[in-house]
Parts: C-alpha cells; sequence; structure tokens
C-alpha cells in the first residue's frame, strides 16, 4: 500500500503539537512581561514638556523645598502645579531673556496657564490624597523617587495596583518622621526601620487592616 503522507507529516504534526501546548504559556509570559514594562508603565520614560523643568537644578542644586511649587500637597488629595508667577518670582530677574523659558514669558503675558505633561496619572477610578499620606509621613521619594536627581522628570515607579498594596500591607517599610517628609536624602538606619515604622503606625493610629479595603482607592 503506498504511503499516503510525506514523513514530513510527522515533523509537522509534533511542532502543532507541541505549539499547542507551549504557545498558551508563551503568550501569558509575553503579556506578563509587556504589562510591566515600561510601555505600559510609563517607568523612566522620557515625556516633552513645554519648558524642560530640572528638578536636579532646582531642587538638588538650589535647594528649593518642594512645597515652595506643590503648595496644596500638604492639605489637598492634588499637589498642584506652580502658577507662572511663581516660576516669574525668580525668572523676571534670572534667565529673563533666556528662549528656553519663552512660553513661560508668554503665559505670563497671555494670563494663560502652561500645559504640563502629566508625568503620575492615575486612572479616574482610582482615588489617591497627597495629604493623609504627608501628615502619615510618607515620603516624597517613596513614590517619586530621587527627583532632586532628575535632570528632567520621569516616573520612577510603576503605581500599579500591585505596587500600591504592598505598600499599604506594610507601611512599616517606608514611614518616617514627618519633618523628615520633604528630606530627599533622609535615609533611617537599616535595621532600625521596621522598628522605627512599627511605632509610628502605633503613635498615627494608623488602621494596617483597612488600608487593603477597596474602598480605601475606589470609591
Amino acid at each position: 500500500m503506498p504511503q499516503i503522507f510525506h514523513p514530513s507529516a510527522n515533523t509537522l504534526s509534533r511542532l502543532t503539537l507541541f505549539g499547542m501546548a507551549v504557545g498558551p504559556l508563551g503568550l501569558l509570559i509575553v503579556s506578563y512581561l509587556l504589562i510591566r514594562s515600561p510601555y505600559q508603565t510609563g517607568v523612566r520614560v522620557i515625556r516633552e514638556q513645554p519648558v524642560p523643568f530640572s528638578h536636579e537644578h532646582h531642587v538638588g542644586g538650589l535647594g528649593i523645598d518642594c512645597r515652595y511649587c506643590h503648595t496644596s500637597v500638604e492639605t489637598s488629595s492634588f499637589a498642584g502645579l506652580p502658577p507662572t508667577h511663581t516660576c516669574m518670582t525668580c525668572h523676571s530677574q534670572i534667565w529673563s531673556t533666556s528662549p528656553m523659558l519663552e512660553p513661560v514669558r508668554t503665559s505670563l503675558a497671555m494670563k494663560q496657564p502652561i500645559v504640563w505633561t502629566r508625568i503620575h496619572n492615575l486612572p479616574d477610578f482610582v482615588y489617591f490624597n497627597h495629604a493623609i499620606h504627608i501628615q502619615k509621613g510618607i515620603g516624597c521619594v517613596s513614590c517619586h523617587g530621587r527627583v532632586d536627581k532628575m535632570p528632567i522628570t520621569w516616573k520612577e515607579e510603576p503605581l500599579t495596583m500591585e505596587w500600591c498594596l504592598e505598600c499599604h500591607r506594610h507601611p512599616e517599610r517606608h514611614l518616617r518622621e514627618k519633618r523628615e517628609v520633604f528630606n530627599m536624602e533622609w535615609a533611617p538606619p537599616v535595621p532600625e526601620q521596621l522598628e522605627i515604622g512599627r511605632h509610628l503606625i502605633e503613635r498615627e493610629h494608623i488602621e494596617v487592616d483597612r488600608l487593603t479595603n477597596c474602598s480605601v482607592c475606589h470609591r
């Protein structure tokens, strides 16, 4: 009886079976890596801005406090962006004719705010309050990284639900005294951090069990 299938059909069938078994797993792995890639999270992705503002220069070099520009960070859910006249407090005297700062001067003259590109932009279904984090002793560095060393601002952490929950489950790893919240260089003695954190949890009456309740972030 003549052979119906070519011998290569055996190889093809094996490859097909292998693909059916491994293909879904490979798809899951690729999806997992994609979800955590900078393409999805935006981590360390540089966004074009109307003015190339340098935190490294203003915070690290000149020592300007975060609250000078982000005025509502201690009292509001939104940290706030500086109005143009805040920038011009200095730049009406310093670099007053710099071409790089032309958008700032135009903004003041036209009485129209500068349209900055948001770097840390959570979905609409997520509620985040800067004030409560500041009041409980979470430093700017915990979420924003060392902005005092950023020549142009980027997103340092993914700010995913998984990332936020990890902090909410173990806040003792990040808590610090309120006087050190805006100190970019502050770092606790490593062995004592957990002890300090537990003390602050008790002192500030932080209900750790409640921090992972869905209603805390989804309202």
